[in-house]
């Protein structure tokens, strides 16, 4: 196993700034196991700069737990996430959140990287040609049977059958539908705003994002600006970044709703359940979307009992791993929420698309309100690199989860002895 602290020093043109981020730089615990047969598995977990060290540490204290290990195949995986998630000592530093728990993201999704490249798959079909029975297989169903069942796990499983080999095809064919944050910086003037949404649009888009919540003039006139770009028939979500109070939240998101926001975006803290419920309930018919900062199964368990979102917002690298995400996007299905991923940040465009083609051939079998989110940067880095086409994502057809980063920018990235650190 290898552990790399990648960084891009995206804080120099303000790109990923918002509210509570106002200059990130984009950044990877980026791992790669070696296996016996010479392949390799590739992945990382996402963070945005000070403290991605600690995420390599911790990536190097659970190596015993997947060195000298099958990961070849889903009940394989299935024990290796159990491993990862279970060990008595390390779960007190959690227990399933936190830098330990984006650790064994990085090291589940190498896995099953490894596992997809070994079958000659992209993930998504590699994901889509596993039984019923070996999906429920494996995922960890503790603490979630009283919201969800392996049985009826099953059964939702079992009904997407139907059809399965169409919505296949038209994955292939079609794409997934995206929408872009990269109009919405913060850091980002009116003019550049006013260009990119006019951009994004001409190019197939049919919903942006803004990020809101530093100052609310700023924010009304920025609105007001785009929408004036886009016109009134393109949706366009708002987002905190868990700027506020419930109160503000809702004080602020009405101050903004002559412009028809789409969407609030994590309007408070990830861990308030009952405060996105009533955000919701209070900002209604405007719709609540939240879970790129939310830690684990449970929590988005609890969010959709409490009935506290519209759109369930998850990320393939801060819950543990894909095996955790195919709970998240059962739990979704069983409760009829629309699954948007979370894809601001480097290399997460190119994995979550993987989880949605899925859902969609095999848990949902529906891309109505579904997009996931695109931002145009970094790609350049990926051996395998996302591809947009009218405002779609095309589907992934390399072997693997489409992890894997180029070997030069791994070197000129490293931090904090790499070139393009060590110049500045």
């Amino acid at each position: 196993m290898d552990v790399t602290d990648v960084r891009f020093p995206t804080s120099r043109s303000l790109d990923g700034s918002d509210a509570m981020n106002p200059d990130p730089d984009y950044s990877a615990a980026y791992v790669v196991l070696h296996a016996d047969d010479g392949r390799e598995g590739h992945g990382f977990t996402f963070t945005i700069g000070r403290g991605n060290d600690i995420c390599c540490a911790a990536v190097e204290t659970l190596a015993d737990y997947v060195i000298g290990t099958d990961v070849d195949g889903p009940a394989a995986l299935g024990e290796l996430y159990k491993r990862l998630t279970h060990d008595s000592q390390i779960r007190w530093l959690g227990p399933e959140k936190g830098v330990m728990h984006l650790a064994a993201a990085a090291l589940v999704n190498a896995a099953w990287d490894l596992a997809a490249r070994r079958a000659g798959l992209p993930l998504w079909r590699y994901l889509s040609q596993l039984t019923p029975e070996e999906v429920v297989g494996c995922i960890d169903w503790r603490y979630l049977t009283d919201a969800l069942t392996p049985e009826e796990a099953l059964a939702i499983l079992r009904e997407a059958e139907t059809g399965k080999t169409e919505r296949t095809a038209a994955i292939e064919r079609d794409g997934y539908p995206a929408y872009t944050t990269s109009p919405g910086w913060l850091g980002y003037d009116d003019e550049k705003v006013v260009r990119l949404a006019r951009e994004a649009v001409a190019a197939g888009y049919t919903q942006i994002k803004l990020k809101v919540g530093a100052d609310l003039e700023d924010d009304r006139r920025r609105f007001a600006a785009a929408r004036s770009a886009v016109g009134p028939g393109v949706r366009i979500a708002i987002d905190a970044n868990q700027r506020w109070d419930v109160d503000q939240a809702v004080e602020w998101t009405k101050a903004l709703a002559e412009f028809d926001p789409w969407w609030i975006e994590e309007p408070t803290s990830p861990d308030d359940v009952l405060g996105h419920a009533a955000i919701r309930r209070r900002l209604a018919p405007i719709k609540v979307a939240t879970g790129e900062h939310v830690q684990n199964r449970i929590v988005f368990k609890q969010l959709l009992q409490a009935g506290a979102i519209d759109f369930l917002q998850l990320d393939a690298a801060r819950v543990a791993g894909v095996n955790e995400n195919l709970a998240i996007l059962l739990l979704a299905k069983k409760f009829g929420v629309p699954v948007c991923p979370h894809a601001g940040g480097v290399g997460l465009c190119e994995l979550v698309c993987h989880l949605s083609m899925f859902d969609y051939t095999s848990v949902s079998a529906t891309m109505e309100d579904r997009v996931i989110e695109y931002v145009d940067h970094l790609h350049e880095h990926f051996t395998a690199p996302t591809v947009i086409k009218d405002g779609r994502y095309q589907a992934p057809t390399a072997p693997g989860f489409s992890a894997e980063i180029k070997r030069d920018s791994l070197v000129r990235y490293s931090y904090p002895h790499g070139p393009e650190w060590r110049s500045n």
